[in-house]
């Protein structure tokens, strides 16, 4: 598995840890039994830990495409592998942005994603 495959791995698990942080502490049975009412009541990190986690959901796919579509080009797998990581990079400092409350910071680096997500494209378009 090429370093890129790994970084999309990681991304595809990373929604799943910021999800752990939006429920807990404080997940009960009851709250367990019906998540998406319990997530309506959670505040301050927790939810935006939990709005990180769905942001993660979304960039999923895209992020993913880029990575295939640029592999079955013939992209080469320096730049791919450098645009993958910095990905990677990016939605880590998303994340935590996100959970600290840096609204400006979490947005450049949610644009730095997606300059890596929408280079990989091009770099497939025009290879």
């Amino acid at each position: 598995m090429n370093i890129a495959y790994w970084c999309v791995f990681i991304a595809i698990l990373m929604p799943y840890g910021l999800v752990i942080i939006a429920r807990f502490p404080g997940t009960t049975l009851v709250s367990n039994l019906i998540p998406r009412v319990a997530a309506e009541s959670i505040t301050g990190y927790q939810q935006r830990s939990y709005w990180a986690h769905l942001n993660g959901l979304e960039a999923i796919p895209s992020f993913a495409a880029a990575v295939v579509i640029a592999q079955m080009t013939n992209v080469q797998q320096d730049t791919i592998n450098t645009l993958a990581l910095s990905f990677t990079g990016f939605r880590i400092a998303h994340a935590i942005s996100y959970i600290l409350n840096l609204g400006v910071l979490r947005s450049l680096m949610w644009a730095g994603g997606m300059v890596c997500v929408v280079s990989m494209f091009l770099s497939a378009g025009y290879n």
